[in-house]
């Protein structure tokens, strides 16, 4: 004699089966994807020597009275101005209402707390003000300003940005020309001991 199930009985079971090759085949699809793709996203990562530039250690021991020096950091310049007494005393003497952007930043000064005003003491590395320390990128479209060999400083003793005509003055600060914003400043450390560590 011989019995037969009703579909009914069978379907709960089918359907089992089926959810499980649902997720079989979708948790092997994922895996799949994820080992193709894994290569891609890895080779978006920075390389080791981009890695070990990320800090910039500087000794500014032998840096004289008034030399300006150019550091690469993060593929970018960085000038480091040991500025003359007369150089201070001109960014200091400065009036914030002559000043195109009379405010930084954490954007601009990443060293900052706060939003300051732009003055000298709030720009300069040491109480003395002393030593200057600014990305030498200029913040229109990205060029680099001369100034750094002494020369061509532009009309406000600073630096001068050749491709559009901005002119910074001895605190970096944007004077002249169409650049919206001050010199940006890296995050940085300066020792008593004159070493200076970027990044």
């Amino acid at each position: 004699m011989m019995t037969w199930v009703s579909d009914d009985l069978e379907s709960p079971r089918k359907e089992e089966r089926r959810d499980f090759l649902y997720y079989a085949t979708a948790g092997t699809g994922a895996v799949a994807t994820g080992a193709a793709i894994w290569p891609l996203i890895n080779s978006m990562n920075p390389s080791a020597d981009v890695g070990s530039a990320s800090t910039v250690r500087i000794d500014l021991t032998g840096v004289e009275e008034g030399q300006r020096i150019t550091v690469l950091w993060q593929g970018r310049p960085v000038f480091v101005w040991r500025r003359s007494p007369d150089a201070v005393a001109a960014a200091r003497n400065v009036s914030l209402d002559d000043l195109v952007d009379p405010l930084d930043t954490r954007r601009e000064n990443p060293n900052l707390d706060a939003e300051v005003p732009a003055l000298d003491e709030n720009r300069a590395a040491d109480a003395t003000g002393e030593w200057l320390v600014v990305i030498g990128v200029c913040t229109h479209l990205g060029c680099i300003p001369l100034g750094q060999d002494g020369a061509a400083v532009g009309d406000f003793g600073g630096w001068f940005c050749p491709c559009h005509g901005s002119h910074y003055d001895t605190s970096g600060r944007i004077r002249r020309g169409p650049a919206p914003r001050n010199l940006d400043i890296p995050p940085y450390e300066l020792g008593t001991d004159l070493q200076l560590v970027i990044g």
